[in-house]
């Protein structure tokens, strides 16, 4: 018998990174391509299971996740950096798309069609892929993997997961979950390990049909430039420089409060949070300083955590110094918080005088940092909202009908917001950008079974051989 010997990998608290909360073991390169063989020869079975009682152990594994809640969330929080009370809303919106997919196992999956010929029948039918690879961010550790998982098994693929490296031991925590909920063995598989080694296993394996990705558009990339060739189907969800637009007609209380919960919740560790604002030049002294009072509310360590390791501390620390030395004006935060001893934390941080040829307008920070850009007009703002290589998300606030239903037609975005903040997604709504924010079929809702199945048109001759 051989002995498959691991390396052991230990997860720290990003809020006290001397403390170690556990340890992983992460899959060998031959380990992974087993796991992978396994899920091909569980497809067969898995695929041809109703898909019913595929959905039922969806909704069995809803209830789970629910009932071990407090587990999951404050796992979660220790392990990257999110406060517990962000996690357990994150784990009640894991639960919620579990219960969506789970629905899917009783919806229509073709249609009956007219034929030229009385005696034919013509019809088409979704068929499952195979096995999907599904490779997952630190940011969301239960949401986006189940938004990923959830559709591809109800629909018939098995899976194989890699969870961040960052979120590895929730990652644990979730499949453990699937498995009491009656998962069969080898249908959901948690493989762990770094995207360099693992991920690259499941990126060249040819038992893989597709490839399911959210993170860095560098990865995202090598993924295309990798799996690409190999007719793999391939869906990306990258980064986002989102923008929202505050006209002078707005309410500016409710604008300048949910612009900051945009930027900084998660610590602006979304690709959706708001990243850079414009701003009428009529209200804009009176909304810079609700904007600024508004950050001022938030309490590190309480109601913002820290940022996930230190990596993406000294990143996004880098990112200030650099908006500083190109000429924006920090008029809050821009440093590390001074009580806290310990812990990646980072102070709110507020940008002016920014112009949109800087770094800090145009390249993604993921942190907790707002570029504050005053514009003459809509038309201004619109115009420089759609500047970029980003498309993901956008919001306006305005009491103007004609300008919100302008701006739904012309933002050139995947999620357009009114009145609202640039983050949020709901379970039965697609998700995705355009440009560089997104590759392939949109995640979530209807949109999901596009990724995840492929049509089968099926013609019956009636007439008697």
């Amino acid at each position: 018998m051989t002995t498959i010997i691991r390396e052991m990998r230990e997860q720290f608290n990003p809020a006290k990174p001397s403390e170690c909360i556990g340890q992983i073991e992460l899959f060998t390169l031959d380990e992974t391509k087993a796991v992978v063989a396994r899920a091909q020869k569980a497809f067969e079975g898995w695929k041809n299971t109703s898909s019913i009682a595929r959905g039922e152990i969806l909704r069995v594994t809803a209830d789970l996740l629910e009932q071990n809640s407090e587990k999951v969330a404050e796992m979660a929080s220790r392990e990257m950096g999110k406060t517990k009370g962000e996690m357990l809303g994150e784990v009640k919106r894991g639960a919620s798309i579990l219960r969506y997919f789970a629905q899917e196992g009783m919806r229509a999956t073709g249609e009956v069609l007219p034929s030229t010929s009385e005696a034919k029948v013509l019809y088409t039918k979704r068929v499952p892929l195979g096995v999907v690879a599904a490779i997952t961010p630190w940011n969301f550790p239960v949401a986006i993997p189940l938004w990923k998982i959830a559709p591809a098994l109800v629909y018939g693929n098995t899976v194989v997961w890699k969870p961040s490296i960052e979120a590895a031991l929730t990652g644990k925590l979730i499949g453990e979950l699937f498995e009491q909920a009656g998962m069969p063995k080898n249908v959901l598989n948690v493989v762990q390990g770094r995207g360099s080694k693992v991920g690259q296993v499941l990126l060249e394996a040819p038992e893989v049909r597709a490839i399911t990705f959210t993170g860095s558009n560098g990865v995202g990339q090598s993924i295309l430039n990798t799996a690409g060739p190999t007719n793999k189907k391939i869906q990306l969800e990258l980064g986002g420089k989102n923008a929202a637009i505050i006209l002078a007609d707005a309410n500016i209380n409710r604008a300048a409060r949910l612009t900051i919960e945009g930027a900084m919740k998660q610590t602006g560790q979304r690709c959706t949070a708001t990243s850079r604002v414009y701003v009428e030049e009529a209200v804009y002294e009176e909304i810079l300083e609700h904007l600024i009072i508004e950050a001022k509310k938030i309490e590190v360590g309480v109601t913002m955590g820290p940022v996930s390791s230190k990596g993406q501390y000294d990143a996004i620390l880098s990112a200030i110094e650099q908006a500083k030395s190109d000429g924006a004006e920090l008029v809050l935060g821009g440093c590390p918080t001074k009580d806290k001893s310990e812990g990646y934390y980072i102070d709110p941080t507020i940008f002016t005088n920014v112009t949109h040829n800087m770094a800090i307008a145009r390249e993604e920070i993921f942190g907790p940092v707002l570029a504050v850009m005053k514009v003459k007009d809509y038309e201004e703002a619109i115009r420089l909202s759609n500047d970029s290589e980003f498309g993901l998300s956008a919001s306006i606030y305005t009491n103007n009908i004609q300008k919100a239903f302008d701006f739904i037609e012309r933002s050139e975005v995947g999620l357009v917001q009114v009145n609202d903040e640039t983050g949020g997604a709901e379970p039965q709504a697609p998700f995705g950008g355009m440009k560089n924010s997104s590759t392939g079929a949109r995640e979530q809702g209807q949109a999901a079974k596009e990724f995840f199945t492929v049509f089968k048109t099926i013609t019956i001759g009636t007439q008697s051989i």
